[in-house]
Order: C-alpha cells, then sequence, then structure tokens
C-alpha cells in the first residue's frame, strides 16, 4: 500500500506575527514544528503500513525550511518525503494548495491512500483534504476517528458528527482527513532520527510538476486576506476589599455591576 501523508509546518503557537504589508504570517525565522493533526496522519500511515505492507510518503508545500518538518516526520519512521517549493506559491489559499498538493500526488504515482490532518491550526480551515480529493476525483472521509482494513483495498473510517457516530465503507484510492482522537502519534527514537537523515527529500518546483500558474499562489486564490490584528491586550487589574464582610460583599457587587 502506498500512502501519501500530507504534512504542514505551522509556528510555535507563542511566536505568531502577521505581516502587516502582505497579511500573511510570516514564517523566516519563525521555529516551525508539524501540524498535530498531521501527526495523527503520519501515525496512521504507519500503522497501515505495518498491517498491509508499503511505504509511507510525506508530502508539503512550501518554502526549503519546511525540510524541517519533513525530516521530523521520516523519524517517525516515514520512508521518504517530497516537498513542492517554488517562490511561485506563495500566499496560496486552500483552493491553490488543493490543487498544488494534488498535482502533487499525480506526480508520484500510483498512490493507494491519501492522510491528512482533519485541519491546521495556524488557518483552520479544515478545507485542504476534500480540495485534494476534489481535484484527484477521488472518495473522501472527513474527521475520522478510528481506520481499519477491512481489505487489501477496502477501508472502514468511523466518525461522531454531533449525535451520530458513522461507519463509512471506502474503496481505494481515498482521501480521508484524521482527527487527534484517532491515535497517539509515537515519539522519534534517536535511531530514526539518525536514520532519517539518509532518506530522500525530493523538492520539486512548480515547473517540474507543470502547474498552471493562473492556478498556484497568489493568482491561483480568490480568497485574500483584507485585515489580520491580535486581540488587544488588558493587564489584571487587582483590588483590594475592606476585610468587614458584608462591606466586601456590597463593593465586590458594586464593581461587578
Amino acid at each position: 500500500m502506498k500512502i501519501v501523508v500530507g504534512i504542514k509546518q505551522v509556528p510555535q503557537a507563542d511566536s505568531v506575527k502577521i505581516d502587516p504589508q502582505t497579511n500573511n504570517l510570516i514564517r523566516s525565522g519563525i521555529q516551525g514544528v508539524i501540524n498535530p493533526f498531521d501527526k495523527n496522519a503520519i501515525e496512521a500511515a504507519l500503522r497501515l503500513r505495518a498491517q498491509a505492507g508499503g511505504e509511507v510518503i510525506l508530502l508539503s508545500m512550501g518554502p526549503d525550511s519546511y525540510v524541517t518538518s519533513l525530516r521530523d516526520g521520516l523519524a517517525m519512521d516515514a520512508d521518504q518525503a517530497v516537498l513542492v517549493s517554488s517562490r511561485a506559491l506563495g500566499g496560496a489559499d486552500t483552493l491553490a494548495t488543493g490543487y498544488t498538493l494534488a498535482k502533487a500526488i499525480e506526480a508520484i504515482g500510483d498512490v493507494d491512500l491519501v492522510l491528512l490532518g482533519r485541519q491546521s491550526v495556524d488557518a483552520d480551515t479544515g478545507q485542504v483534504g476534500p480540495i485534494v480529493a476534489a481535484y484527484l476525483g477521488l472518495p473522501q472521509v472527513t474527521f475520522a476517528e478510528s481506520i481499519s482494513l477491512e481489505s487489501a483495498n477496502t477501508i472502514i473510517a468511523k466518525r461522531q458528527l454531533d449525535t451520530v457516530i458513522q461507519d463509512i465503507k471506502v474503496t481505494t484510492p481515498a482521501v480521508i482527513t484524521v482527527r487527534s482522537e484517532l491515535n497517539r502519534p509515537r515519539y522519534e527514537t534517536p535511531v530514526n532520527i539518525k536514520q532519517s537523515f539518509d532518506k530522500a527529500v525530493t523538492v520539486w518546483s512548480e515547473t517540474d510538476l507543470n502547474l498552471d500558474p493562473e492556478q498556484i499562489g497568489q493568482a491561483g486564490s480568490p480568497t485574500k486576506v483584507t485585515s489580520v490584528y491580535a486581540p488587544e491586550k488588558k493587564g489584571r487589574q487587582t483590588t483590594t476589599l475592606p476585610t468587614d464582610p458584608t462591606q466586601a460583599v456590597v463593593e465586590l457587587l458594586n464593581k461587578l455591576n
């Protein structure tokens, strides 16, 4: 079974900065990590490989610095990685990103299953997985909480939507997005970290994939971020209440009102 796992490098939660001119995230010089939901997707792929054999290929789109996160995924024991990187891809929204990833998956070829995290923690759209499936013309299951092999080309995915639990049977090739409840991602062992630097990381540009320039980057993005702002920071205030309980209650009620 050939499994492609789409991963995204996201900034550490405490280091997020916005470019006031472009309204895009500033990723340069920011410590990046694998999107947590994508780690669940990697773990799911590794467990399926243990059952059915095959290989796990990591796929990402972004600047060259994303190789760091791909190496982290390889250290979890994935087999190889692909990075699609070019300045022409900058500023892509979910539609342009989904198009680019779908073209890369087609270039990888003979893929049985595509796994992605349900959403990224920096954008929170949850749209890329379904868009990839639409471009590839493949069946999709979103928000999966469990994945099991019924046969060589049939997967049972379970998900909960509000009060409804669904068991969905899907024939491969297919696209599945996963929730954190699916599993607990393994830790990177020293041996696997060392071996990750011996594994291939292939870098493709938009010309390697023959991408339509009108469907990538900002040119291919129908949605634009018009403004981004941080919540106003308010310092904490302290008040000393009277020692008399009755007076303290009265003063507290006055302040709350």
